[in-house]
């Protein structure tokens, strides 16, 4: 990947979208792309923090695990998206493992010289700040819904959620989940079982709240999902 094509990709990002050719230049000199398999991983949790990542094309599936090695799926990131969330402005390791979901495109920059030209930049470190924020805010809100809510409720939340992240909005109303998750992923996500979120989605199939179209995608209803929480 040429040098303009790695500018015309990190300037689609929000952190850079508004940098001038100038301002980019120093980011693009720093970057590196590679292009990563189905499978393979980025990294694993514990290893020394060395790059952020930036998706250009494909998935990865960003997960921790426990003394039992039980998986707890933190998210799932698309285009557009960076990684990790936490660790700037400090010697640390990986917090999580990240995962290649399907072929995928990244530019990635050693976390020393993009900490020193954020340091550069205070705008772009507004930025940075403020998606740092709202990865902040997320956790927080789904630690919530973990205290506060059933595992029924978790589940639909959940379903919610991916409708915002993952969704394709239909002329007929509902939301195509565009990401195929297996019951298993989903209960990984909320710390519940595979039994207990297939039992539930069973529910909701026959309440109508979510289909599957011909090649397994869910379709949610989402304003139907909501008037089921209250």
């Amino acid at each position: 990947m040429n040098k303009n094509a790695i500018q015309d990709l990190l300037q689609k990002f929000p952190l850079f979208k508004n940098l001038t050719d100038s301002e980019m230049e120093p980011v693009v000199e720093l970057s590196r792309n590679g292009v990563f398999h189905q499978g393979a991983h980025i990294f694993m949790q514990g290893d020394p923090l060395t790059n952020v990542y930036f998706i250009a094309r494909g998935k990865i599936k960003v997960y921790r695990t426990d003394l039992q090695g039980k998986e707890q799926i933190i998210n799932v990131l698309q285009p557009g998206e960076m990684f990790p969330h936490q660790g700037f402005f400090r010697n640390d390791n990986y917090p999580a493992n990240a995962q290649v979901l399907e072929e995928t495109a990244l530019i990635y920059i050693p976390i020393p010289s993009f900490e020193k030209f954020l340091i550069q930049h205070p705008e772009t470190c507004v930025k940075m700040m403020k998606i740092l924020g709202d990865k902040i805010v997320d956790l927080q809100n789904r630690l919530q819904e973990q205290i506060m809510n059933t595992t029924y409720e978790q589940i639909i939340l959940l379903l919610i959620r991916l409708s915002k992240s993952h969704g394709k909005n239909k002329v007929d109303g509902t939301i195509l989940i565009t990401t195929q998750f297996t019951n298993r992923d989903l209960a990984n996500m909320i710390g519940s079982s595979r039994e207990t979120v297939s039992r539930t989605l069973t529910q909701l199939k026959k309440k109508g709240l979510v289909n599957l179209d011909e090649v397994g995608n869910m379709m949610i209803n989402v304003d139907a999902l909501k008037e089921e929480l209250f």
